[in-house]
């Protein structure tokens, strides 16, 4: 990790393309250094705050998949790109309530599940939708009281009380790592994820998979994958330095560092 590197803003898509190449590639290094498959790891684009004409260079460099913190930008993106009908979004921020409908509407992955009312809220509104809804659980790894996610200790427990949801289909678990310049406080995070993963798999209820592992993002991905991360989300990394702090999407986190 580098303390708050200079992403130049992506304005064409050979720049787009430069930049997805660039983040693969030091994916791939990762997982050279944990003896893995790049296959593994997935890599979600991060496009908050970016508007659909660079949404659209980057479409057409490839992006497929999206991720987003706030549920009503997605939403107004999604149905202005409609006519891009094999693009998928995933909000990955924290979800209130009374924006579930939206999510049920045009979501094809929840990364923030941390609380039954929301489990329940989508899974009444993805029914009526006649839809279904992959989902991570959110865990708070870093201990920070301003951040969202359930404590360790209570993923058990949250995690038995999932099947009652049919329409949302559990496949693991996400976390926001600290946010520092420090491999040394920002990887036990990951290796926490980990090792409960590990834990919740031999106890999980029928029906409930406990495998996919979103941690890492711009500043600290590779560490992630080091750590086993099969999703890493990257924004400024891809899209360039975002103009609006952390702090508008991540409650409580207004340091530089490991920023989407």
């Amino acid at each position: 990790m580098t303390d708050t590197p200079a992403y130049p803003p992506a304005t064409s898509v050979d720049d787009f393309r430069r930049n997805l190449a660039q983040v693969r590639d030091n994916m791939a290094a990762a997982c050279r250094r944990a003896g893995r498959d790049p296959a593994e790891v997935r890599l979600l684009p991060v496009s908050k705050t970016v508007d659909e004409a660079r949404i659209r260079l980057a479409y057409q460099a490839g992006c497929r998949e999206l991720g987003e913190n706030k549920v009503q930008e997605a939403h107004a993106k999604w149905e202005a790109m409609a006519d891009l009908a094999d693009l998928r979004w995933a909000v990955i921020g924290h979800l209130q309530t009374n924006k579930a409908k939206l999510v049920a509407r045009f979501a094809s992955e929840f990364q923030a599940l941390d609380s039954l009312r929301v489990a329940e809220a989508l899974d009444r509104r993805l029914q009526a939708e006649g839809r279904a809804l992959d989902v991570l659980v959110q865990i708070n790894t870093s201990g920070e009281a301003s951040k969202f996610g359930l404590d360790p200790g209570q993923a058990a427990a949250f995690v038995r009380e999932l099947p009652a949801f049919a329409s949302l289909r559990v496949r693991g678990l996400m976390t926001l790592a600290l946010f520092s310049s420090d491999p040394a406080q920002v990887r036990p995070c990951f290796v926490r994820l980990r090792e409960l993963r590990e834990r919740l798999r031999q106890e999980a209820p029928a029906g409930i998979a406990i495998d996919e592992l979103s941690m890492g993002m711009s500043g600290d991905y590779a560490l992630a994958i080091e750590e086993g991360a099969t999703t890493v989300r990257v924004g400024q990394a891809i899209f360039g330095a975002r103009a609006l702090p952390d702090s508008h999407y991540w409650p409580g986190l207004a340091q530089p560092g490991s920023q989407p």
